[in-house]
């Protein structure tokens, strides 16, 4: 049995689908009774929060391996520590945790709290693979109405560049490093093939739609003030200290972390052009274009 904790978001969601593909027996620990119903058929959905004693001590039970993506928040780093020790206590036999590209910058709090957490899991004894994803391509998902019906591209990746990663990869990666014990200890980071920009996205999404798409608020004072108005003051502002990284000094991936990714993968990683095509494509159906415009 595999737990997933996290199972639900961006990489999680993708995991389970790998997971099931590969005929594992998979079970996610989700905060929502909403959040089981919605699991794909032949998933054990269990509700439980990791702050609580009561699912600490009975979550990890007949599990033979553990995947974390725990949400960046304030108590994130609790949380993952609780996870550890928890999987520790019931005799786990691999754990596979999604930490975070550029985790050598401990001062960002979206980047300390995992930190944290790879620490604890190397001292736990516990086998283990830490994966480190950069920037995901199925972030500009949130952006599918500024592209479609504004012709912008909001996030600012500044103009030094990063190396974005697909979800696909992370869960395919993490799909392998939960089922063969051969990457026991490894730590690796996952990214993409290129260094892209902010133009460089806007540029690729214009390929893709087939019309002109301008870049957003590039000066981060601006892009903060206007997330505010949808997302906690304190959020904005922690994703604000990781979006200053990426214009000062950018967040490349070097030629041996896609050389280790290569050789994790067996494949060349996926490119953000394709994702790109791929993806306005999608969009181009009529019920894709009135989701935009609601």
């Amino acid at each position: 049995m595999i737990l997933v904790i996290g199972g639900t978001g961006t990489v999680g969601s993708e995991l389970v689908r790998e997971l099931l593909a590969r005929s594992q027996h998979v079970k996610v620990l989700t905060r929502s009774q909403e959040k089981v119903k919605e699991l794909p058929a032949g998933v054990e959905g269990v509700v439980g929060d990791l702050l609580e004693p009561d699912t600490i001590r009975t979550v990890f039970r007949g599990v033979g391996a553990v995947y974390m993506s725990n949400a960046s928040s304030p108590s994130e780093a609790h949380e993952g520590l609780h996870a550890v020790e928890g999987a520790r206590k019931a005799g786990v036999d691999r754990f596979v945790y999604q930490s975070v590209f550029g985790a050598e910058e401990p001062y960002i709090p979206i980047i300390a709290a995992k930190t944290i957490i790879e620490s604890a899991l190397r001292t736990s004894r516990i086998p283990h693979v830490i994966l480190r994803p950069n920037n995901f391509f199925q972030n500009d998902y949130w952006y599918q109405e500024a592209l479609l019906r504004f012709s912008v591209y909001p996030q600012p990746l500044g103009n030094v560049g990063v190396s974005r990663v697909d979800v696909r990869d992370i869960a395919e990666a993490a799909a392998i490093a939960l089922t063969n014990p051969a990457y026991d200890g490894l730590t690796c980071n996952l990214v993409g093939p290129q260094s892209l920009t902010t133009q460089d996205v806007a540029t690729m999404w214009g390929s893709a739609l087939g019309k002109p798409i301008g870049c957003g608020a590039d000066n981060l004072d601006e892009w903060e003030a206007s997330v505010r108005q949808f997302m906690p003051a304190l959020t904005a502002y922690d994703l604000r200290l990781l979006f200053d990284i990426f214009h000062e000094r950018g967040f490349k991936g070097s030629e041996s972390d896609i050389k280790r990714q290569r050789d994790l993968l067996g494949r060349e990683p996926r490119d953000f052009q394709s994702f790109a095509r791929d993806t306005a494509s999608a969009w181009s159906t009529p019920r894709a274009r009135e989701e935009a415009r609601a």
